[in-house]
C-alpha cells in the first residue's frame, strides 16, 4: 500500500512540476501536503474522482502588474506587483501582502496554497490568497514607501473587496504600509469598508492583531505540551527572527513561564544565556520597530554573544520557535536541535522547515507543530477584525485574546483528531487532512466550477 501511495504522489508531483516549472518553493509546499493527503484521498474516492487535490493546486487566478513610483530624488522606479487568489471555496480570499526583494511567483503561490489550509483550520469563513511586490521598504523614506503603496493599490484596488479579497500585512508590510494602502483604496473606491486587515485602531483595526501570530504560535506549543501533561513553564526556548512574530512569541512565552535565549535577523543571531526578560524585549521592540536597527546592537548593548551569518538552531534548548522565514531549519539544523534535547517545535513562520528537517522531526516523534496550524493565529485575528468591521463594533483585548486561544485550542484538537497515530500525534498529517476536508467538501458541493 505504501509503495502505491508513493507512486501516486510521484505521479501527482510530476504533473504539478510540469505545470509550474522552476517554482521550487511551491513544489515543496505541495509535496508536503500531497504526502499527507494522498492516503486519505485514496480511501475517499469522491475526492479522487472529482480531482479535488489537482484543482486545489491550481490558483483561481494570478494577477501580475507593473508598479511605477518616484523616489525622493525624482527618479522613476519600476517594480512588479502580484496577487495570487488561490481558493475561495469557503469564503473571500484572505492572505497577506509581502514587500521584499525575494518576492517571486513561486513564493507567493506557496504562501497562498498554505493559506488555503491555514484559513480552513481556523473554522472562520476565509479562502486563501497572497500578494506582494519585489520592493524593499528597508532604507526607504516614509514618503517613498507612501508613494509605492499608493501606486501598488492603484492597480490592486480593482481586484479586492470586503466580500471578494481582503489582504493583510506580511513581511515588509506593517502598520505604516497598511495605512498607506488603505488610504489609497478609500480615496479611489470612495468608500470606507473593511477591505484590509491590520489597520490602525483609529480606523477599523483590531486589538492584538500585531501580537496574534506570535501569541498563537506559543499557545499551540502549550497545547501540544498540555496533551502530554506538560507545559512551557521552565522550558528553555530558542526563537528565530526579531520582527512582530518573534517579539510577541517571546512575550507570550514569558507570560507562560518559559526562558527565551535567542533572537535573530538576516545578519545573524544573539545568544543571551541569562534570558530575554521584559526589559530586554522592550529594547528589541524599539530597536526593530522604531529605529529599524540590526539585532547585533542587542548583543553590544547587553553584552551577550552575537553569531554573525548563523542561525540559532545549534544552541541547546527544549523548545524551538522558528519565526523568521521559509526553509530556515534544514536537515542539519533539525539534527542539531534533536541532539541538543529539543522536543517541541512550533512554527511561527510559513514553511520554515525543509522536507528533510520535517521528516527528522516526525521520525523522532517530537511535538512538531507545522506553520499552517501553529501560526494560524494571525489570520484568525484578521478574520475577527473582518467580523468587527462588518458589525461596526470592537472587542476588548481580553475578549480577543480569549477568542484567539480558543481558536488555537480548536486547531490543535482537529490536528489530534486526524493525526493521531496511536503512540504519537503527527500534526503535519492532522493539519493537512483537517484543512483539506472543509475546502474539499465545499468544492464538491459547487460541482465543476
Amino acid at each position: 500500500m505504501a509503495n502505491a501511495i508513493e507512486a501516486e504522489v510521484k505521479k501527482f508531483m510530476q504533473d504539478v512540476e510540469e505545470r509550474n516549472p522552476g517554482e521550487t518553493e511551491f513544489h515543496q509546499a505541495v509535496y508536503e501536503v500531497a504526502k499527507s493527503i494522498m492516503p486519505f484521498v485514496e480511501d475517499n474516492r469522491k475526492y479522487k474522482d472529482a480531482k479535488i487535490l489537482q484543482r486545489m493546486t491550481e490558483p483561481d487566478r494570478i494577477i501580475i502588474f507593473r508598479v511605477n513610483w518616484v523616489d525622493d530624488h525624482g527618479n522613476i522606479r519600476v517594480n512588479r506587483g502580484y496577487r495570487v487568489q488561490f481558493n475561495n471555496a469557503i469564503g473571500p480570499y484572505k492572505g497577506g501582502i509581502r514587500y521584499h526583494p525575494t518576492v517571486s511567483l513561486s513564493i507567493l503561490k506557496f504562501l497562498g496554497f498554505e493559506q488555503v489550509f491555514k484559513n480552513s483550520l481556523t473554522t472562520l469563513p476565509m479562502g486563501g490568497a497572497k500578494g506582494g511586490a519585489n520592493f524593499d521598504p528597508k532604507g526607504k523614506s516614509d514618503m517613498e514607501v507612501m508613494r509605492f503603496c499608493q501606486a501598488f493599490m492603484t492597480e490592486l484596488f480593482r481586484h479586492i473587496g470586503k466580500d471578494c479579497d481582503v489582504p493583510a500585512g506580511d513581511i515588509g508590510v506593517g502598520a505604516r504600509e497598511i495605512s498607506y494602502l488603505f488610504g489609497q483604496y478609500k480615496r479611489i473606491a470612495n468608500e470606507f469598508t473593511g477591505v484590509l486587515t491590520g489597520k490602525g485602531l483609529a480606523f477599523g483595526g483590531s486589538l492584538i492583531r500585531t501580537e496574534a501570530t506570535g501569541y498563537g504560535c506559543v499557545y499551540f506549543a502549550e497545547e501540544m505540551l498540555n496533551s502530554r501533561g506538560d507545559s512551557l513553564k521552565g522550558k528553555v526556548c530558542v526563537v528565530s527572527g526579531s520582527g512582530n512574530v518573534a517579539q510577541y512569541a517571546v512575550e507570550k512565552a514569558l507570560d507562560l513561564g518559559a526562558k527565551v535565549i535567542t533572537l535573530s535577523d538576516s545578519s545573524g543571531f544573539i545568544y543571551d544565556p541569562e534570558g530575554i526578560d521584559r526589559e530586554k524585549l522592550e529594547y528589541v521592540k524599539e530597536l526593530k520597530n522604531v529605529r529599524r536597527g540590526r539585532i547585533r546592537e542587542y548583543a553590544e548593548h547587553f553584552g551577550c554573544e552575537y553569531h554573525e551569518g548563523q542561525r540559532p538552531w545549534h544552541v541547546p534548548c527544549q523548545v524551538a520557535l522558528p519565526c523568521a522565514t521559509q526553509n530556515e531549519i534544514e536537515g542539519s539544523d533539525a539534527k542539531a536541535l534533536l541532539d541538543n534535547g529539543c522536543f517541541v517545535v512550533s512554527e511561527g513562520a510559513n514553511m520554515p522547515t525543509t522536507i528533510e528537517g520535517m521528516d527528522l522531526f516526525l521520525k523522532n516523534k517530537i511535538l512538531y507543530g507545522p506553520g499552517k496550524a501553529a501560526n494560524a493565529g494571525g489570520v484568525a485575528v484578521s478574520g475577527l477584525e473582518m467580523t468587527q468591521n462588518s458589525m461596526r463594533l470592537s472587542w476588548t483585548r481580553e475578549e480577543l485574546d480569549n477568542k484567539l486561544r480558543d481558536i488555537m485550542k480548536k486547531i490543535h484538537k482537529k490536528c489530534v483528531t486526524y493525526g493521531n497515530k496511536g503512540d504519537f500525534v503527527n500534526y503535519v498529517d492532522g493539519a493537512n487532512v483537517a484543512g483539506f476536508i472543509k475546502v474539499a467538501d465545499a468544492m464538491l458541493a459547487y460541482g465543476v466550477v
